[in-house]
């Protein structure tokens, strides 16, 4: 990554560290690749689920020893907020979150709780104790169908608190750093 220029770096913080972003977009990545594999690339899906749980031990790792916007600590009092925060975004007030705002705290928990869910029973299915079981199999099904709903209402929602916030939020995952708030604005 470019370091930002210097009309950037004063008008922006540091937000998203290294670790976290590069942890965000890989997992995109093999997510979809784990999406688009099952069944006919099947080593591609199974290096793919396994990249995946990896992830899911750096993330957890990271949520407590990582840097300030990275630790699970800053999501309580997130997801404590969240049905007021969505109550006030029905009325276009969106607030000013340097990290994750409330919805993004809750939709980080669903991901990484139907993520863990997804690739467990996935890795599940390949041993001689669950290969076959039912139950595992859609498990796995219906977590990894919940994964991509997911993953898309993530977008769309980063898509509109972009055009709500007139900051450009797939940009700050890309260079770590957010517009400085100013005042009257």
């Amino acid at each position: 990554m470019a370091a930002p220029d210097r009309a950037e770096a004063q008008n922006s913080v540091p937000v998203w560290d290294r670790p976290l972003r590069a942890w965000h977009w890989a997992l995109a990545f093999f997510v979809l690749v784990a999406w688009f594999t099952p069944t006919v690339y099947d080593r591609a899906h199974r290096v793919a689920g396994y990249t995946i749980i990896a992830l899911l031990v750096f993330r957890l790792a990271w949520g407590f020893f990582g840097t300030r916007y990275s630790r699970f600590k800053r999501l309580m009092p997130r997801l404590r907020a969240m049905p007021s925060y969505l109550w006030g975004l029905r009325h276009g007030k969106t607030g000013r979150y340097l990290g994750l705002n409330p919805a993004g705290a809750a939709m980080l928990v669903a991901l990484l709780l139907a993520l863990s869910i997804s690739a467990i029973t996935g890795a599940m299915q390949v041993t001689v104790t669950f290969f076959g079981v039912w139950w595992v199999e859609d498990t796995h099904t219906y977590a990894s169908d919940a994964v991509i709903v997911l993953v898309i209402v993530h977008v769309l929602g980063t898509i509109l608190m972009s055009i709500l916030q007139r900051e450009n939020l797939p940009r700050a995952m890309i260079t770590g750093r957010k517009r400085r708030h100013v005042a009257g604005k």
